[in-house]
């Protein structure tokens, strides 16, 4: 009878447990950052609407307000080091930071770098690669 109250109890935690968060890109930025101006001009618009921006939809954040006394923790995420440069994408799962790319090095090498992010630290389903 224990057991068969052990299994009814971990099956309704199980039922009311919180979602885990998905995941979420973060920009860090900064005012007057040429290359957070780039990445806006270059991806901002289409990003969205792209299936890595629907896995992990863009969350924009200053790099002032990580710098703050409880900055990262007040944003709800949990970095791995210090950010030293906008723009930074940080790869945040469930709080936490994964992976992150340091700086903006052009449209074709940030898709490459964010899909093998992504692939490597999460579930996302990498591309299929383009048949001959």
């Amino acid at each position: 009878m224990s057991r068969l109250r052990a299994v009814l109890t971990a099956m309704l935690l199980g039922f009311f447990a919180p979602p885990a968060l998905a995941a979420e890109l973060v920009m860090v930025e900064e005012p007057g950052c040429p290359w957070c101006a780039k990445w806006e001009r270059e991806l901002g618009a289409i990003y969205p609407k792209t299936p890595e921006g629907q896995f992990a939809p863009l969350r924009k954040v200053q790099l002032h307000d990580l710098r703050k006394t409880d900055g990262p923790a007040s944003l709800g995420i949990v970095l791995d080091r210090p950010v030293m440069f906008t723009p930074t994408f940080l790869l945040i799962e469930d709080g936490k930071e994964l992976a992150r790319i340091q700086g903006y090095p052009g449209e074709d090498f940030f898709w490459g770098l964010l899909d093998r992010m992504l692939s490597e630290k999460t579930t996302y389903p990498a591309p299929a690669p383009i048949a001959n």
